[in-house]
């Protein structure tokens, strides 16, 4: 039997996009990625490690040396589609979120479960960590480009504000791409 199960939902990518650094969270449009075992060349979250950051300051001291399962930043047209339409704007541009994949097809895409995997037909393959939880950065940038409509980001974002993702086969990935979910085959947890 199978650990991970065909959930029965087939996104298509609809937008690709890179953050080339540290100095802005912007994402710049892009027709394809080639994705590596270290997630996007040149990208803002690139690296099979990562010094640990503020999300998990609880487990660890701040810049310690941690596996990096944060490469990429999914999120679904439909959520953000209801965060414009909650912060007063006919439509999000992707590349303010510091998105890399904007997927259409999966409800409720930020919950899918931690350890899910999107598959592409080419087996490139991402295995979801979990909810990427909003911050005001991306609020920031939309603010300079729409006054007035960034301080409503991080409250509109909670609960749509998608996932991050690790690379656990490369390949490469194009717009109008199909990714497949399959989810973890377990009930949930119930202490």
């Amino acid at each position: 039997m199978p650990v991970l199960i065909d959930s029965g939902y087939t996104a298509t990518i609809t937008w690709l996009g890179v953050s080339p650094g540290q100095a802005s969270l912007r994402a710049a449009p892009q027709d394809a990625l080639e994705l590596g075992f270290h997630g996007i060349s040149g990208a803002r979250h690139e690296g099979e490690n990562r010094p640990s950051c503020v999300r998990v300051k609880n487990l660890y001291p701040k810049g310690t040396e941690i596996r990096n399962v944060r490469q990429l930043s999914i999120l679904s047209r439909e959520e953000m589609d209801a965060i414009a339409q909650q912060i007063g704007l006919e439509a999000l541009d992707p590349g303010l979120l510091g998105a890399n994949i904007i997927l259409s097809g999966i409800p409720d895409f930020t919950h899918i479960p931690p350890s899910s995997r999107l598959q592409a037909a080419n087996g490139a393959t991402l295995t979801i960590d979990m909810e990427n939880r909003p911050c005001i950065l991306p609020g920031r940038e939309i603010e300079q480009d729409h006054a007035g409509h960034g301080t409503a980001f991080k409250d509109a974002a909670k609960g749509r504000r998608g996932v991050t993702a690790w690379v656990e086969r490369p390949g490469a990935l194009k717009i109008g791409d199909a990714l497949t979910l399959f989810i973890p085959d377990q009930r949930a947890w119930a202490p």
